[in-house]
């Protein structure tokens, strides 16, 4: 059932960009759970996230960033799980505290081993100040992915029920975090052929309705390519 909760007490407001992985998870999660709700868009390209006004609102000056009733909520990961306990199902954390602690541990291996090193401050800090051009820009986003994925790659072989979702039988955080960074690694060019079931993992997903109306070119601030 989808609950439009822009109209509810717990109003919320979602900052994003359409091509950054972190608010990507985000949408996935929201359409996940059939919510709606306002979007605000900044260009990161044009720096509309260092703007005062959103400054005010994340002292980080990072998407996503999700307004409520109590306050505003930073970083992808506390933003989906805050969703996740108020708006319990569909449940994207298993309810077994060790399943729990087992997707947690793979989704963060996207959110802390891989996606740290290759979002947009560190590349342009690569090439602005350590003049690295853009073929050693690939190669660095090209190694960290592939580092991280040997490992997600192994645990997903373990946990994967029929190389549909990461974790079991159905979408869980680990998948959120899969999914925008397998669009990353398409995006770079990166190889993937040593990631089967990844490969199989995202492509089941993305043909999910949820996984499908979220991808970065179907939102209203994408930028023709």
């Amino acid at each position: 059932m989808t609950v439009n909760i822009v109209d509810q007490s717990t109003r919320m407001r979602l900052h994003g960009y359409w091509r950054s992985s972190a608010a990507y998870r985000v949408r996935i999660a929201v359409r996940l759970k059939g919510l709606t709700f306002e979007e605000h868009f900044h260009a990161l390209p044009k720096a509309e996230h260092r703007q005062e006004t959103f400054l005010a609102l994340n002292p980080q000056g990072l998407v996503p960033a999700l307004e409520t009733a109590q306050g505003v909520i930073t970083q992808s990961t506390a933003i989906i799980e805050y969703l996740d306990e108020i708006f319990p199902e569909p449940r994207l954390l298993p309810a077994d505290a060790h399943a729990r602690a087992v997707v947690r541990g793979m989704a963060g291996i996207v959110c802390a081993d891989i996606h740290p090193l290759n979002n947009l401050r560190v590349l342009n800090y690569l090439r602005a100040e350590l003049g690295a051009e853009e073929p050693r820009v690939n190669q660095w986003v090209a190694h960290w992915i592939s580092e991280g994925f040997q490992g997600l790659e192994a645990l997903a072989r373990r946990h994967s029920s029929a190389q549909r979702f990461c974790f079991g039988d159905h979408a869980t955080l680990a998948d959120v975090c899969l999914v925008p960074q397998m669009f990353n690694a398409r995006r770079f060019k990166c190889a993937l052929d040593a990631f089967p079931t990844l490969v199989a993992i995202d492509a089941h997903c993305r043909s999910l309705e949820a996984f499908r109306l979220a991808a970065p070119d179907l939102q209203p601030d994408a930028v023709p390519q």
